[in-house]
């Protein structure tokens, strides 16, 4: 598995996470949070909205990380070097030598 496809499941799974935790945000705090604690703490050290809110920014930082360190990984499979559409093209075209420019004939006098 190449370094490449490693990044892209871990963007899969941040992207799913990202789209789990703002689903469960209600802006106007009726929404699932309020259900699963509303204002008690969660895990004793913060308050649902301050986890989801605190959650959503950590994940969005983390998905650009990742993209931008998937750019990094990426060699190039469909780079202009190995590309076949220009092996192609310069098959079907082979390079041709200019011929020599003919000299102007003069008429005789």
């Amino acid at each position: 598995m190449s370094t490449f496809s490693i990044f892209l499941v871990l963007i899969t799974i941040v992207c799913f996470l990202l789209i789990v935790v703002i689903m469960v945000q209600n802006p106007k705090g009726g929404g699932l949070s309020s259900t699963i604690g509303g204002s008690q703490m969660l895990g004793g050290v913060q308050k649902t909205t301050d986890f989801l809110d605190k959650s959503t920014w950590t994940l969005a930082i983390v998905l650009i990380a990742l993209i931008l360190l998937s750019s990094l990984s990426f060699t190039g499979s469909l780079s202009e070097a190995d590309s076949k559409i220009i092996d192609t093209t310069e098959a079907a075209a082979p390079v041709t030598q200019p011929a020599a420019p003919v000299a102007p004939v003069t008429p005789a006098k």
